[in-house]
Parts: structure tokens; sequence; C-alpha cells
């Protein structure tokens, strides 16, 4: 049973209507996370304002993708990890990358590191040790970039937990969590 229906485009009034013609003239559509999210068109405002300030940040949007999939992986957000793996496909992450990400996995030793710091950040609720900042600083993260790790991360977790609660119905390709060994 879904906890939260989707508010369908078509019956959108106010405040939330031009946000959902804000996000079908970019995205081409209007994902069911984001029509569950507009129930609150505060709630919905505030995430596409974080996530525009996040995608105009340093970190690549690759770098995002794939923290994204490692937290949905660990969370086993069958939602997200769906989304994410579309979304990833597009910025030119491959199948086997794909898969390695929802594991908290990668073949780029930099992308690992980030990996092994956002599994640290999710596996101690954000009660990391000094050598955690060390290693990732010694990965060749700025402190620029370890603050912009944190806050995907951080929005990765909200979705990952909004998307349990309400029962998002997966509207892209989808991903079952269940069948990865996360971390």
């Amino acid at each position: 049973m879904q906890g939260i229906k989707c508010i369908e485009q078509s019956r959108a009034v106010g405040k939330t209507a031009k946000l959902f013609e804000t996000i079908q003239s970019q995205m081409g559509t209007v994902p069911n996370i984001l029509g569950t999210l507009a129930h609150s068109p505060a709630t919905l405002e505030g995430y596409l304002s974080f996530l525009n300030a996040l995608n105009n940040g340093e970190l690549t949007p690759q770098l995002r993708a794939k923290i994204a999939l490692g937290t949905a992986g660990v969370h086993q957000c069958d939602y997200c990890a769906s989304a994410h793996s579309s979304m990833a496909r597009h910025s030119g992450l491959t199948e086997q990358e794909i898969t390695r990400n929802l594991t908290g996995k990668s073949a780029d030793i930099q992308s690992q590191s980030t990996l092994t710091f956002v599994a640290r950040i999710l596996t101690e609720r954000g009660n990391i040790k000094d050598e955690d900042l060390i290693d990732i600083r010694n990965a060749g993260f700025s402190e620029a970039e370890i603050v912009e790790i944190i806050a995907n991360t951080v929005m990765s977790i909200f979705t990952n937990y909004f998307n349990h609660i309400a029962k998002t119905k997966i509207d892209f390709p989808e991903v079952n969590t269940g069948n990865f060994n996360i971390i």
C-alpha cells in the first residue's frame, strides 16, 4: 500500500502547479518522488533548491550519482536505486560501475575513497572518527568537496527515508537492492 500518494500533475494547483511546470520543463516529466513531496510545496521547493545548489557545487555529476547510489544501496531504497541508476547511465557511468556503487564499491580509487567515507557516515550515523576525515583528505578532497560529500549524503538519506515511508511507486526501470550484498 502506498503510504503517501503522488499528486497528479493535472490536479496540481497554485505553487505546486508552478513547481511542476518548472520540473516538467527541466526533466521532461515529474518523477513520483517529486509529485509525492509536493504535498508540502515548501518541502518540494526546499529539496529542489538544495539539489540545484549541490548540482552547481564542486563535485562532478558522476561522483554525486555514486554517492546517491551508495546511500540507496546501504538503505535498500529501491526507488532511489532505480532513479539514480537511470540518471547515472545518462551521466556516463557503466552498468558495472552502477552495480559496484550500489554495493559501496568503485573501480576508481578516488570514488572508492568517497564511497568508503559515505559508508562510514551512514553506518556511524555521522559519528565518524578523525581517521575517516584524514583518509578522505588524503584521497585528494578539499574541505569544500568534503562538505559537499556530506551534504549529498544527507540529501540522499532524506530521499531514502521519505521513499520508505511514502512507499513511492517506482517510475524508473526498477532496481531491487535486495539483490546486492551491501557493505
